[in-house]
């Protein structure tokens, strides 16, 4: 055994750190989080200052088991956790567990996993910082206080099911989609008339270009056609030009939010493949620490950047920059996000290659100078009226940091007429334009556009709610409750107008676009909805945005020891208890239903309501004494939206396509989806066969295609007992009712023997024995 004993959090950084430390070192993972809050009574002794209730998990007893006898063995343990407030926790467990004594552990943090950064930390170690320990444990059982608390009260005040619960940050995101939504449904959308001219005019080689101008936007199609009529016989000449220089300036390095929204935008990364892959990185060595809100560089960082810059692209492309947090209480503010070795362009793991490559350019691109620009604006006469039209064109005179990186943007910062500008031809005051043709174009306000993770994850830092450990498992969390679902949704075809002026006559045609598309965004389910207007009734506090914010702050003035956690937790939990008691005893039962009308045929109600497996329609009354009627709502509908005929539309299921090998094919949506039935079979429709259109001829090639895959995985059938043995991906299994069970290697390969008594056994021995599950092999960040 070592003489001393590093402990980290992940098998991947143990590794990496063995190797730098050498010999007389032996580093192992803790894999985590090692103790946690009991799950009876909360956790929390509430009435002894908030006393937290630890246990160490089933699934970590070996862990600290191991961790005991390797300390004891040890001259020495070093803690060396993640340098955040759940890092400084872990560290704090395991000095409890370990029974090391907090005043004399050493301690080591690093921001890289470099040997420099590595022996630098071994050779100034520190203690314990108690103030880091006791924000992140005040936010854990804020927290498990909110969510113990709040749960039981959507079980009893809400009717559509038990499993409901409600978090602290989630409810507060989900709230944020909510609205966005309702902003949406609620938007009324308006035309106008963008009026676009195009000219001819040579450039320096005598060729004939043809370039762009812009004028006013009109109200109303009489106002467009007015303003063309007068343009009928005029000429048009440059009445001034002005040329103006301009610059770009670099993004700052990344943080773990901009690294999130960034690779959302240009690699199509969900928030958590992000953080997953960037903990890899940060694993492996090959970038800094990546959970971070923080914008600056080291100097050693900023010395290998300017050699980076000089070596490849020449001293002009250099410009040394310091960012400014705009957050001024950016927690544990240490570095940005940024590779370790700016020398490495690239790694070899193609899973963390591009994202890498991203977080390499934006560093580099950070200290490179300015793009500079040229900007001409020329300003045209028409003869015949007082109007102007403008032209404008960019040259790039300069490349700058534009050589290496542009940041991309979100829908919110983008216009629908937004186009990048082209290059205009030499213009003088007072040449003559030529006019090809003149036209305005019909083009429609569009409301905000739905939240994707990581405009969300920018919506969230703006306001101030989460930190960076916590945006990635807060959107996780929104989407497992089903409060929220990313999905896309189709466009629609709109036809708009367009008005022609050429040879001095006016044409009217039209044409059509796709509006409304939007890929992997943000959907509030009704779910979702109808548990945020409950909480932003009877908890307004808890769901307010600057509330939720202030909590945030205060957890920043316990790190910085400016705040005794348990008062703070003292000072939210009375008035918060006080909302959950008046709540459980004066709140109305939630049915989350809408009155469309009534049916014209029974003249029993139609209502849109949740039910026990999702929104549905329902026709008729539990009190009749005719069963009511039930349809379940497309996952595109909604309960606060959708309309009387949509409703009635969802009645035609299920639907008889006709006969196909002597027997009815029907088709009908289940719990589990959209499907067919044929001869007592049940087959899941394909994701774009839509069970209300679909045809006998798409269908029956898909009951035989299906057909076939089963019979070829169908070993053996125990008819009776409803067992059999099945060809699995990794072998033979055997399945009884919804349950897999996994049969034993030595039977394996004689798997079409097994007799009816010998499955039963390795049922009732699997029963008896469950399969235990893994350990987490990586800490999980909770937010909540």
């Amino acid at each position: 055994m070592a003489k001393n004993l590093v402990i980290v959090e992940s098998p991947a950084k143990a590794k990496t750190i063995e190797k730098i430390l050498g010999k007389d070192f032996e580093v192992t993972s803790c894999f985590g989080h090692i103790r946690d809050l009991e799950k009876d009574d909360m956790g929390i002794d509430i009435k002894n200052n908030f006393k937290p209730k630890y246990i160490i998990p089933e699934e970590k007893e070996k862990v600290v088991k191991d961790l005991k006898k390797m300390a004891k063995d040890a001259d020495e343990v070093w803690l060396a956790t993640d340098e955040d407030r759940e890092g400084e926790a872990i560290s704090w467990h395991l000095a409890e567990v370990l029974g090391l004594d907090p005043d004399t552990t050493k301690r080591i943090v690093f921001h890289e996993i470099t040997k420099p950064a590595i022996e630098k930390a071994v050779n100034q170690p520190r203690l314990l910082d108690m103030n880091l320990v006791n924000a992140q444990q005040a936010r854990r059982i804020l927290d498990r206080i909110v969510g113990f608390e709040l749960s039981p009260v959507l079980w009893r005040k809400m009717s559509m099911r038990n499993s409901l619960s409600a978090g602290r940050v989630q409810s507060v995101a989900v709230r944020l989609i909510v609205e966005r939504e309702r902003e949406i449904n609620a938007f009324s959308t308006t035309s106008s008339f963008k009026l676009e001219a195009f000219f001819s005019a040579k450039d320096i080689s005598g060729k004939s270009v043809t370039f762009k101008a812009e004028g006013a936007r009109y109200k109303t199609v009489e106002d467009a056609e007015k303003f063309l009529e007068s343009c009928v016989g005029a000429g048009y000449s440059v009445k001034d030009i002005q040329v103006k220089p301009g610059k770009k300036s670099p993004a700052a390095p990344f943080t773990t939010s901009t690294l999130q929204q960034e690779a959302s935008r240009k690699l199509g990364y969900s928030v958590s493949k992000t953080m997953l892959l960037a903990q890899k990185l940060y694993e492996s060595g090959k970038i800094s620490y990546m959970r971070t809100d923080s914008v600056n560089l080291s100097e050693t960082a900023m010395a290998d950047i300017s050699k980076e810059i000089n070596g490849q692209y020449g001293e002009k492309y250099y410009q040394a920059r310091k960012y400014k947090n705009k957050n001024e209480s950016a927690q544990e503010a240490h570095e940005a996000i940024r590779p370790t070795y700016m020398e490495n362009h690239t790694v070899d793991d193609s899973d963390t290659r591009r994202l890498y490559e991203l977080i390499w350019k934006r560093t580099i691109a950070s200290q490179m100078s300015d793009a500079e620009l040229e900007k001409t604006i020329a300003k045209i006469d028409i003869s015949t009226n007082h109007e102007e039209l403008t032209a404008s064109g960019e040259v790039l005179k300069f490349d700058g940091f534009l050589k290496v990186y542009r940041e991309d943007r979100d829908d919110e910062d983008l216009h629908e007429e937004e186009e990048q500008e082209g290059v205009l031809p030499p213009l003088a005051v007072k040449q003559v334009l030529d006019l090809r043709e003149m036209k305005a174009t019909e083009r429609f306000t569009r409301p905000s556009p739905r939240y994707t993770e990581a405009s969300l994850v920018k919506k969230l830092e703006e306001l101030g709610i989460g930190r960076p450990s916590t945006y990635a498992p807060t959107i996780t969390t929104i989407q497992k409750r089903s409060y929220v679902e990313k999905r896309d949704k189709e466009g629609v075809k709109r036809e708009f107008r367009i008005l022609i002026l050429k040879s001095d006559k006016i044409e009217k045609t039209s044409d059509a676009e796709n509006t409304g598309a939007e890929k992997a965004k943000l959907f509030p389910t009704d779910l979702g909805m109808i548990v945020t207007d409950f909480l932003n009734q009877y908890f307004d506090s808890v769901m307010d945005y600057g509330f939720t914010a202030k909590i945030e702050g205060e957890f920043d003035d316990i790190a910085n020891g400016k705040k005794v956690w348990n008062k703070m937790l003292n000072e939210f939990y009375n008035p918060f208890h006080k909302d959950v008691e008046n709540t459980l005893e004066k709140a109305e039962r939630v049915k989350g239903e809408r009155q469309l009308g009534t049916d014209a045929e029974s003249g029993k109600p139609i209502v849109a309501r949740m039910g026990r497996f999702g929104p549905m329609i329902q026709i008729g009354s539990v009190e009749d004494e005719e069963k009511p009627r039930f349809a379940k709502l497309k996952n595109t509908q909604s309960i606060e939206t959708i309309t009387m005929e949509e409703a009635m539309e969802l009645f035609k299921l299920p639907r008889n396509l006709g006969v196909f090998e002597g027997e009815d094919v029907v088709v009908n949506i289940g719990r589990f989806g959209p499907y067919a039935s044929h001869a007592k079979q049940f087959y899941s429709l394909k994701k774009e066969m839509d069970p209300y259109t679909v045809e006998l001829e798409e269908v029956a090639p898909l009951i035989v295609e299906k057909r076939t895959a089963k019979s070829e995985r169908t070993i053996k059938v125990f008819e009776k007992e409803k067992i059999q043995i099945l060809k699995g991906p990794y072998g033979p299994y055997i399945k009884q009712g919804l349950r897999n069970f996994k049969i034993p290697k030595e039977r394996i390969d004689a798997a079409a023997d097994i007799t009816l008594e010998e499955a039963k056994a390795i049922i009732e021995d699997v029963k008896a024995n469950p399969p235990k599950k893994k350990a987490a092999a990586g800490r999980k960040k909770k937010s909540e």
